[in-house]
């Protein structure tokens, strides 16, 4: 990837967000967000060519068993 470029960053693993490569640096990448016009500086293993890549990569939460509450029999 490239300055000028379009990558896709996942933020705070749940939103996928388009962004436009403005400097690369070694390993880091200064980033644009195409929506907002805000900046960012990210790792390179952040960025993802596709949007599909981007959201195959967010983890899914796993599903927990609801417990109980060990003084919710004393009633």
């Amino acid at each position: 990837m490239k300055a000028g470029d379009t990558a896709y960053l996942v933020e705070s693993n749940r939103f996928v967000r388009e962004v436009e490569i403005l400097r690369c640096n070694g390993e880091l990448y200064v980033v644009r967000f195409k929506d907002t016009g805000g900046g960012l500086q990210v790792k390179a293993h952040r960025l993802f060519l596709t949007s599909e890549e981007a959201a195959r990569s967010i983890n899914q939460a796993p599903v927990h068993k609801v417990q109980k509450n060990p003084y919710d029999y004393w009633h």
